[in-house]
């Protein structure tokens, strides 16, 4: 058979889960990651490439013969490569750079769901702040006591803002559209209502014209304990989400999934790869907060783990259009994974702090290299999210308490991590 040369575009822990998960298949493949880092560079060739470098990607994988290419990260989706892949008759998995938009412009998805009737936040799209701030004193003169407000394009995870009071709500009106924290992505900005209730991230597998629910997960986006502090890319997660019963996933199917990709369909760019649907459950139903156009990062490093059908055939399904006809079936337990971040992150922190106890680790447990740059045989932190570290179990308690364990035998200095992932899921299984 075949040996695949398959390229996963990407740096993260999310990157390292796909790879490591690839490698499971029963196709025997080589992995070059690009650029990857330090840790993955222990089971895949690292390739010293920018994702962002579209053009650069594309040559070496016409160069290289590469047979797949695995489209991880938002900016490069956002950036038209896989349409610059394809051009050159590469076959990857990740929509076109029009799919992407339902994740690189939040005033498209959130007129694209208006449009279709799938249930979100009342919402307002604004391209200046005067406007904005007008409606923003109106908004909490008639009795609201909270406020969304969004950047339109990419922010890595951080453009969303929750305000408790008009002062608050036109402070990050200030931030996003006249000081330009998000540079470009915040020309225009979405104004939405807040809604209450749990979170749940529904990663899909996607054709074009079918769609396959993941297993369910949890994100743990605060940076404290309580869900305190600032926003980050995500301190851990847990999955299957316990909030999210079999009776919701039923309506979710229905009422937002089918939907939104018989939307994407009839508006002439038909999604393929991997939709995340970011949901709230609210008293009224579930509701879509957001739409992601790839894998969740760290929720993917709790969801392949419990997959046990192969990767790459379920990606290739995708892209050539047969999802309907391609097994994939997860695990009946659950997983848990805990970042070890770097202090002071989301925003400074110090880096290039030696990485140790990873070896001492229990051989059910999975350690996902994020922020990690490697130096003779030794890793060194690098990012603000250095590692996740993940352990699927029978069970949620059996899953987080191993997760903990394993957090707790690596040291770096600095080293930084929430003490309560998984707690409200705990609460909730206890409660039932």
């Amino acid at each position: 058979m075949k040996i695949l040369k398959i390229a996963v575009i990407g740096s993260g822990g999310r990157e390292a889960a796909v790879i490591k998960k690839i490698l499971e298949s029963g196709r025997r493949a080589n992995i070059y990651a690009i650029p990857g880092n330090g840790g993955i560079a222990s089971y895949a060739e690292c390739i010293d490439i920018a994702a962002t470098d579209i053009s650069g990607i594309t040559d070496f994988c016409k160069k290289n013969s590469i047979d797949y290419v695995v489209v991880t990260p938002d900016d490069p989706l956002a950036l038209g490569l896989v349409d610059m892949l394809t051009s050159k008759n590469i076959l990857c998995f990740g929509p076109t750079q029009a799919a992407a938009r339902i994740e690189s412009s939040k005033v498209f998805s959130k007129n694209l769901m208006k449009k279709y009737n799938i249930p979100t936040a009342a919402y307002e799209t604004f391209n200046d702040s005067t406007s904005a701030n007008a409606y923003l004193k109106d908004y909490f003169a008639n009795g609201h006591n909270s406020v969304v407000i969004k950047a339109d394009g990419l922010a890595l995870g951080k453009g969303v803002i929750i305000c408790t009071s008009l002062e608050q709500a036109q402070s990050a009106v200030h931030q996003i559209m006249i000081e330009k924290k998000f540079a470009s992505s915040g020309n225009q900005i979405v104004i939405e209502e807040f809604l209450e209730g749990p979170e749940v991230s529904v990663l899909s597998f996607c054709d074009g014209k079918t769609v396959v629910p993941m297993v369910s997960s949890m994100d743990h986006k605060r940076a404290l304990d309580g869900d305190k502090g600032l926003n980050t890319g995500g301190m851990g997660a847990i999955a299957p989400n316990p909030f999210y019963t079999h009776d919701i996933a039923c309506v979710c199917y229905n009422k937002i999934f089918l939907p939104t990709i018989a939307a994407m369909q009839q508006e002439g760019f038909p999604f393929k790869g991997c939709l995340y649907f970011g949901l709230m459950l609210t008293e009224d139903g579930p509701k879509v907060i957001e739409y992601n156009c790839r894998f969740g990062d760290p929720e993917t490093q709790v969801v392949l783990p419990l997959l046990q059908s192969d990767l790459y055939e379920i990606m290739l399904a995708c892209t050539n259009g047969t999802l309907n006809d391609t097994l994939v079936k997860f695990s009946a337990g659950a997983a848990a994974c805990v970042v070890l971040a770097s202090e002071g992150y989301p925003e400074s922190y110090e880096k290039d702090f030696e990485i140790s106890g990873i070896d001492k680790v229990e051989k059910d447990v999975e350690v996902f290299f994020a922020g990690v740059r490697s130096d003779n045989n030794k890793l060194y932190t690098n990012g603000g999210r250095v590692l996740g570290v993940t352990v699927a179990a029978a069970n949620l308690n059996s899953a987080v308490a191993a997760a903990y364990k394993a957090a707790q035998s690596i040291e770096f200095k600095n080293k930084f991590c929430r003490s309560d992932i998984g707690k409200t899921a705990l609460e909730r299984l206890s409660a039932n």
